[in-house]
């Protein structure tokens, strides 16, 4: 997963994939053309702009032209590489307007990119969802036109996305309180495939918002069936559920350093027996169910030696969990307490308290290791 927080559920290709480019590298692309447009009257295509650590691509221009008045439009057309992006060809447009001597550079959402409206994100309510490196890319990116022309930059910087609205909706940023469209993000102006740094920042990002907000119990979710099930389970709002997926390592290490008191983690059989034993990425290329370790917690919970050995040799962990459940034997339960000593593990001394679920897959819950607090 990448850009603007999208949902990923797919297998990373074999052999070596192409980087791409964000949509902060994209937009500030465009607003250099369309300012060199303003100051000298003629659009730069290919573009060049420096990016934070050295880097200095070039973009072709998909459409450029002067307005009367005093503005000027250009777009870049975002290529994301082999990164399984869900703005990956997206129109990323950069509209700028003159403004008088001294006023300096403003930044404005056009349509299809988001307005931020909750406190604990990077920028304060109101602002255009134009994330701070970004911005200093773009800023960056005119100053060097200034120097070079003399033009001062006393400037707009409007950036709107066509369709941006829709792409947003399979993005994390409602929940955290962008409204409209996507957000311009990105840190270093390129994008990895498969890194799923965006999604590690909504995350992040989703936790500041809830710290924000005052909360004091969130719950992180491997997926939509157990965040679903959740939420009705605390009746939780949707500002306090956080979609870590596998990232669970990544969910608790920055609670470590920005704690809420109280943290539910939710998932299927599969996921929270890897958690249990000791696995920080759940995802199935960081390794899979040990199954003669879930055996050996079978016997622990009160399993015979016949019970263990059918575990031990079943198809995967949904079936070693029916098979202990047809035998009354709460491997569930003993599953969340070790997976629950293990997250514990991570966040010792922050003062958290945390509460592990586990579901199957239809929603329902197997067991669960309650806050130690309760």
């Amino acid at each position: 997963m990448s850009e603007a927080e999208s949902e990923f559920d797919g297998e990373k290709p074999a052999g070596p994939l192409r980087p791409g480019w964000t949509t902060g590298a994209c937009a500030a692309a465009a607003a250099r053309a369309a300012f060199t447009a303003l100051a000298t009257g003629t659009f730069p295509d290919p573009v060049s702009i420096s990016l934070p650590r050295g880097e200095r691509p070039a973009f072709a221009l998909a459409r450029h032209r002067l307005v009367e008045g005093g503005a000027a439009i250009a777009s870049v057309i975002k290529d994301a590489g082999d990164d399984p992006d869900v703005t990956h060809g997206a129109e990323v447009t950069a509209t700028l307007r003159a403004l008088p001597a001294g006023s300096g550079i403003r930044f404005a959402a056009g349509p299809g990119v988001g307005t931020i409206t909750r406190a604990g994100l990077p920028l304060p309510p109101g602002e255009p969802a134009i994330n701070p490196v970004p911005r200093q890319i773009i800023t960056t990116a005119l100053g060097e036109v200034s120097t070079e022309t003399g033009f001062p930059a006393d400037v707009e910087v409007e950036i709107s996305i066509p369709g941006g609205e829709e792409m947003a909706r399979h993005t994390l940023n409602g929940r955290l309180g962008i409204l409209g469209g996507l957000s311009i993000l990105g840190t270093t102006g390129i994008v990895v495939p498969y890194s799923c740094s965006a999604w590690i920042h909504s995350i992040h990002r989703g936790i500041d918002v809830a710290v924000a907000a005052g909360l004091t119990h969130i719950a992180g979710a491997t997926g939509r069936t157990s965040e679903e099930a959740v939420a009705a389970h605390h009746r939780l709002a949707d500002i306090a559920l956080i979609d870590m997926g596998d990232f669970v390592g990544g969910m608790l290490k920055y609670l470590r350093r920005h704690p809420v008191a109280r943290v539910t983690i939710a998932g299927g059989v599969g996921k929270i027996t890897k958690l249990a034993q000791g696995l920080l990425d759940l995802h199935s290329r960081r390794g899979s169910v040990d199954l003669p370790a879930l055996a050996a917690i079978a016997r622990e919970a009160g399993g015979d030696g016949a019970l263990a050995a059918a575990i031990a040799g079943a198809n995967n962990a949904a079936e070693a969990f029916a098979i202990a459940e047809r035998a009354d034997i709460a491997l569930a339960e003993a599953v969340a307490r070790k997976a629950q000593a293990v997250a514990m593990g991570v966040v010792e001394g922050a003062g958290i308290d945390i509460e592990l679920l586990v579901y199957d897959r239809q929603g329902r819950l197997l067991g669960a290791a309650p806050f130690r607090g309760e």
